[in-house]
């Protein structure tokens, strides 16, 4: 019965809702990314459910079945239809909470509870017509037509409906005396002059009359004059005003569990799978992993997926990369010249690994990628004068809490680390940690000015950023597989320093 949910976030889902973002976000730009697919969704807080990589590789895949039944439109129109059906009901429920009147308030309950009815009868019946091949999916389909069958929910529906009727075949008059005061007695078949008056002048009609109605503003509440109006008619019409205060006793908890739980992390799905189509839009490419402990891990056509959201609606492109590592590699070391794309590729590198973890389709045509325990991060921070260190102090100490917690499972991120310092230091710090980090056998992806870490054993890849051959100064943001070559490196640090002929020559030009 529970086989939707319970699968979807185990067992621990509830408690874990309550934890924080995870510290990387900010780093690898994920927190932009779950911000704009939970934005779309913001009554079912779906952020929680993004803050929670999955250990479990049945799990991943069970999610990535969930989600390519829902690539089929007909599905995906089925199960929104039926999301919008339980906005309305929750809103007639929370309008409930919100009334002064007591007749009021149970009305908008009937309301809630006959669209409820509705809205899971007809996703009943749809699902049953729906092809469907996932876990999930059938596992639900199975609960849903097992509960629109049961008793509790045909005495519901039929309670209901019948309450409904009931006071359907209510009707009164209302006598309003000149002084103000009005009486309610039982409407007795009194003629409607309305009718009569129409048909007195429907012979002085002379084509189509215009319209001068306004449409007034058709509010939820009740002043105290209605609220008197219906109190004086329940009196006059007891028993259906006695079997809906019934109803509302007996079924002041009408929504199925199960169904509220799906209705709401059902959404995870919705929404991501909406995210990317914006960006499918583009010509970019998305893919379902294949997830796992092997450490030799690729993914072609990847891209970095905050960069693409950023850049869905304009006219620039986004330039994809390719990386791949195989046994005994383990660290790729990103060089080449600033503003080349190599910090944007180490936070696709961390982002495609988290997105797998939640069992989601990843940017790329085609990946394999590692199942980690937990990402680390080094990016570039600025100082914090309330810890009185200085900017190397501060990245050795950092360095050294992620070596610390850091297990052979583990993803690392190093972006550019201990810059503040001489390139010999510098040099002997990276080839120390670097030399840590291969001992603990985790992947990592180090982007630097320092070539010479590039070969420092079997286990490192040189990738480097590309320029245009003819001229430099342009990036092609490609990061490929080749030896660092030192030239990169060179420019690079000229155009940083304001040193390369062109800047000397425009400084002491009078």
């Amino acid at each position: 019965m529970t086989a939707f949910y319970s699968i979807l976030f185990d067992k621990d889902s509830i408690q874990k809702e309550t934890a924080n973002q995870p510290a990387f976000f900010p780093d690898l730009n994920l927190d932009q990314v779950i911000n704009a697919i939970a934005e779309r969704k913001k009554e079912y807080d779906l952020k929680p459910f993004y803050y929670h990589s999955l250990r479990d590789v049945e799990t991943i895949y069970y999610r990535h079945a969930v989600m390519q039944d829902l690539e089929d439109r007909k599905l995906m129109a089925l199960i929104k239809t039926f999301a919008e059906k339980m906005i309305v009901v929750r809103r007639h429920l929370g309008l409930v909470e919100k009334l002064d009147f007591h007749h009021h308030k149970q009305g908008w309950f009937l309301e809630a509870a006959l669209l409820y009815c509705d809205a899971v009868t007809q996703l009943a019946h749809h699902l049953s017509e729906t092809h469907l091949r996932s876990q999930g999916f059938l596992a639900f389909r199975d609960y849903v037509t097992n509960y629109v069958h049961s008793h509790a929910f045909q005495t519901l529906q039929k309670e209901a409906q019948k309450v409904k009727h009931g006071l359907s075949n209510v009707t009164y008059c209302v006598i309003i005396q000149e002084d103000g005061r009005f009486s309610v007695r039982r409407y007795e078949g009194e003629t409607d002059y309305s009718v009569e008056v129409e048909q007195t002048f429907r012979k002085f009609q002379q084509g189509a009359a215009n319209n001068y109605l306004s449409d007034l503003d058709k509010g939820s509440g009740m002043n105290h004059i209605e609220a008197k109006i219906l109190e004086f008619v329940a009196l006059l019409y007891p028993k259906p005003f006695a079997a809906l205060d019934q109803f509302c006793v007996n079924h002041s908890q009408f929504v199925d569990e199960t169904i509220r739980v799906f209705d709401r992390e059902v959404q995870f799905y919705v929404a991501y799978l909406e995210f990317i189509a914006d960006i499918k839009y583009k010509g970019l490419t998305f893919c379902y992993p294949q997830v796992g402990e092997s450490r030799e891990v690729y993914d072609y056509e990847g891209f970095d997926l905050a960069l693409a959201h950023t850049l869905t609606f304009t006219d620039k492109p986004v330039i994809c990369n390719d990386f791949t590592l195989t046994e005994p590699e383990r660290i790729l070391v990103v060089s080449g010249p600033n503003q080349g794309g190599k910090t944007t590729f180490a936070r696709m590198f961390g982002q495609l690994h988290y997105l797998a973890s939640l069992g989601c389709p990843v940017p790329g045509r085609e990946a394999r990628l590692f199942l980690f325990d937990q990402i680390y991060t080094h990016f570039e921070r600025q100082e914090d004068i309330r810890n009185l260190r200085g900017k190397l102090e501060d990245d050795v100490a950092r360095v050294h809490d992620i070596l610390v917690r850091a297990t052979p499972e583990s993803v690392l991120i190093m972006n550019e680390i201990f810059a503040s310092t001489t390139l010999q230091d510098a040099v002997l710090l990276s080839k120390e940690i670097m030399t840590r980090i291969m001992e603990l056998d985790a992947l990592c992806v180090w982007v630097t000015f320092i070539d010479e870490l590039s070969t420092l054993s079997e286990k490192t890849v040189s990738m480097v950023s590309t320029v245009v051959p003819e001229d430099p100064a342009l990036r092609t943001f490609k990061i490929i597989r080749k030896p660092a070559d030192g030239l990169a490196y060179a420019l690079s640090l000229a155009e940083k320093h304001r040193l390369t002929y062109a800047q000397i020559k425009e400084r002491i030009s009078p």
